[in-house]
């Protein structure tokens, strides 16, 4: 018998409960438009991923609660629709671990949970046909789950159209375990409900891991994934079926939202049988194209920054334009994401700005067609030099004076923003923000780090990308010049980043080692690159903690970025051993 089973690749948003459930019920009434049987959303998808400590608060879960069966009354039109929903569950009166529970009484924080879950339930003709709590519960990187959920050891296994299919929750399929007692269950199909954030290369690293469990199991699997952004994190989507054979059937698009049909026959997925739903953003093909790493890492930007702006309530964003190659690509991402009517250049030159730098960043601003605008601080750091001037007598001009002039510049951003109600995106990228070359209340100033976690050296490789993209409509929208020419912050005279840094290839491939990798000194050393370099690169990256800790969250893209999987203390006399 032929069943057709609906992935729904959904963008919702944490806490939005009636929000989630109205995306719910769009892909459930595409699928059963579309004559599927079976829809399978993502990983928590009625309350948004990751809700972070809302899950210590009984009241999140009372609305939950509310929100399935709100959910599953509004699906009882779609009859015979089977839709597997993620949300979190406190096991009110039906805990595994300790029978009745209080549905009021507070969730100790601290404490392991006992009676919270990360589940996945069935809704079918109005009501809740099972639930599957998640086992495998992800303690690693950005993933925090034990803080907030206990984990169970129960398969759940249902029957349709004489086929019997197990769910398990993303982690789970990283793992043996879930997956085996499935099939030991009788499961034919595996379905996984995934929140799987984007970092470099991960969709590779996810055919590995599946394919793992096709090995063990020999069942077929259908993997959903979110989309979309949440505060540093983003889903790119990119959902897919494997068959038995661990061979891709069906490849949705990374980092859109998007409805796809799949045909199974006895269990088995039907090669040439995709199609999308009828919505407007649907998967038409089986199998969407892969992205260059340039393009998936462009897109993940792109979605950050809308996703970050407009469900957080934003009218538009500002952005401190240089002339450089970081703040060119922070306003092309923004226009790309937001439209460039809501999007606003300030160019701010002091003394020590290049006349280059004026004129290229007012011909990008007129390539992308934003508001630009001109504030000269020449005369507010002549006015901060003067009041300093007794303070300052007998001493040498240092950083102090470039700093002042970053935060003048900061100040007149959070000025604008707080008048017209714009966010400040800030433009310093993932090298600077290692070893501290970027100003507290400066540079740093603003409500989000669009390149936060993008090195020098990648900077340069998506603004190329961004000019030859036709996927945006305009192409060529950073001035060559800006692309060629040696990056400054032009805070004093001649300057340039490297008077006071290794070249980025070198900076970057040791940030890369130390920072995403954990190599040791030596190992990097041995890898060719100068002791000196090494020593002074680390210890860099070293005392600018403090510095990371009062930045603005910022997009992540690499597996490892300064953000929550970063934890290091700011306090602190270790000093690694070269040998």
């Amino acid at each position: 018998m032929k069943t057709r089973i609906a992935l729904a690749q959904i963008n919702v948003t944490v806490g939005d409960f009636a929000g989630n459930v109205a995306k719910i019920v769009a892909a459930a009434r595409d699928a059963h438009g579309a004559g599927a049987k079976l829809l399978v959303a993502p990983e928590l998808a009625l309350s948004g991923y990751p809700p972070e400590d809302l899950l210590l608060r009984p009241a999140f879960y009372t609305a939950s609660a509310a929100a399935l069966a709100d959910l599953a009354a509004q699906l009882m039109p779609f009859s015979g629709l089977h839709v597997i929903v993620g949300h979190p569950l406190r096991d009110v009166g039906n805990s595994p671990t300790q029978g009745h529970v209080n549905a009021n009484a507070p969730i100790q924080r601290g404490v392991p949970p006992v009676d919270t879950f990360n589940a996945a339930s069935l809704l079918v003709d109005g009501k809740v046909a099972g639930t599957y709590r998640k086992q495998d519960l992800p303690n690693t990187e950005v993933f925090d789950e034990k803080r907030y959920f206990a984990s169970d050891a129960q398969p759940f296994v249902f029957e349709l159209d004489g086929v019997k299919y197990g769910v398990v929750i993303c982690e789970d399929a990283w793992h043996a375990s879930a997956a085996q007692m499935a099939k030991a269950a009788g499961a034919q199909v595996l379905l996984i409900p995934n929140g799987s954030p984007f970092h470099l290369n991960k969709e590779a690293v996810r055919f590995d891991i599946l394919r793992a469990r096709i090995r063990e199991t020999g069942l077929p699997m259908v993997y959903v994934n979110m989309v979309g952004a949440q505060d540093e994190l983003v889903f790119d989507g990119g959902s897919f079926v494997l068959d038995a054979q661990g061979e891709l059937v069906a490849k949705m698009p990374q980092f859109e939202e998007a409805t796809a049909i799949v045909e199974f026959q006895n269990g088995a997925p039907l090669r040439g049988q995709t199609n999308g739903a009828n919505n407007a953003n649907n998967a038409n093909s089986g199998m969407a194209p892969e992205l260059s790493l340039e393009a998936q890492v462009y897109a993940a930007l792109v979605m950050g920054v809308r996703d970050y702006v407009n469900k957080n309530g934003f009218p538009g964003a500002l952005i401190g334009l240089s002339g450089g190659v970081d703040s060119a690509l922070v306003l092309a991402v923004a226009c790309d994401a937001l439209g460039a009517d809501r999007v606003r250049a300030v160019m701010m030159p002091s003394r020590y700005t290049a006349d280059i730098s004026t004129t290229d960043a007012a011909d990008m601003a007129r390539r992308v067609g934003v508001r630009y605008d001109e504030i000269a601080i020449a005369p507010m750091f002549d006015a901060f030099r003067s009041s300093l001037a007794q303070e300052f007598e007998g001493c040498a001009e240092d950083a102090t004076e470039e700093n002042i002039q970053a935060r003048i510049r900061g100040t007149l951003l959070m000025a604008l923003s707080n008048k017209f109600g714009s966010i400040v995106l800030t433009t310093g990228n993932k090298s600077e923000m290692a070893v501290g070359y970027c100003t507290l209340y400066g540079d740093m100033a603003g409500g989000f780090a669009v390149i936060k976690d993008i090195a020098k050296t990648l900077v340069y490789r998506l603004c190329h990308y961004r000019n030859e993209a036709a996927a945006f409509g305009k192409q060529n929208v950073i001035p060559e010049r800006i692309l060629t020419r040696a990056p400054s912050a032009e805070l004093r005279e001649n300057q340039t980043d490297q008077d006071s840094l290794p070249p980025y290839d070198v900076l970057d491939a040791i940030m890369r080692m130390y920072m995403e990798e954990d190599r040791s000194l030596a190992e990097i050393i041995a890898a060719g690159y100068a002791a000196e370099d090494v020593k002074r690169v680390t210890r860099l990256i070293k005392i600018n903690e403090y510095k990371r800790r009062q930045a603005p969250i910022g997009i992540r893209v690499t597996h490892r970025a300064f953000g929550r999987d970063w934890r290091y203390p700011i306090t602190s006399r270790y000093t690694e051993p070269v040998e």
